[in-house]
């Protein structure tokens, strides 16, 4: 007899399509393929004691596959994972690096327009002192001018008198 592992003529090499088709993701599929293996082998004319054998090899070899899979698949996803970490954190850090350029460029903002607001006090300041003492030199050229508009007619007057 047989090992329920090796294969005949009549028996064609079933592992390789059940391999290629069996998703990993899928139980109600696996079952069905278990099942299609299990028939396979029992119609095949192989004694029940070696059906349940082979059955019970296709099982623990879709076990197996299944437990590779799933291991291959969890290490995918914490990889996944790190690297969307990394990612986070790496955000996180140039997020919290550009609060604190906004937060100095803020303060340095606030001290150049009170700066700003000094400047234009003072030189509001001064442009109105200015003015006052241009309104004050007016006022006085304008007495001035007065003054010898006066000193000139009278100058005027003296000098017909005497003339006559």
């Amino acid at each position: 007899m047989s090992s329920p592992l090796s294969h005949s003529k009549d028996q064609p090499r079933i592992r390789k399509s059940l391999s290629d088709s069996c998703p990993a993701s899928s139980s109600a599929s696996t079952k069905s393929l278990r099942l299609s293996y299990a028939f396979r082998l029992g119609s095949s004319g192989v004694s029940d004691v070696s059906n349940d054998t082979s059955t019970n090899h296709a099982e623990s070899y879709f076990l197996r596959r299944e437990n590779r899979l799933s291991a291959k698949k969890k290490a995918e996803e914490e990889t996944m994972n790190s690297d969307y970490k990394k990612m986070y954190e790496k955000a996180l850090a140039t997020n919290q690096r550009l609060k604190s350029r906004l937060e100095t460029s803020k303060q340095e903002l606030a001290m150049i327009q009170d700066q700003l607001q000094k400047a234009q006090g003072r030189s509001s300041d001064c442009s109105s002192n200015v003015l006052e003492a241009e309104k004050k030199v007016k006022a006085e050229l304008k007495m001035e001018n007065q003054r010898l508009k006066d000193e000139n007619g009278a100058l005027i007057r003296v000098i017909t008198k005497l003339s006559k």
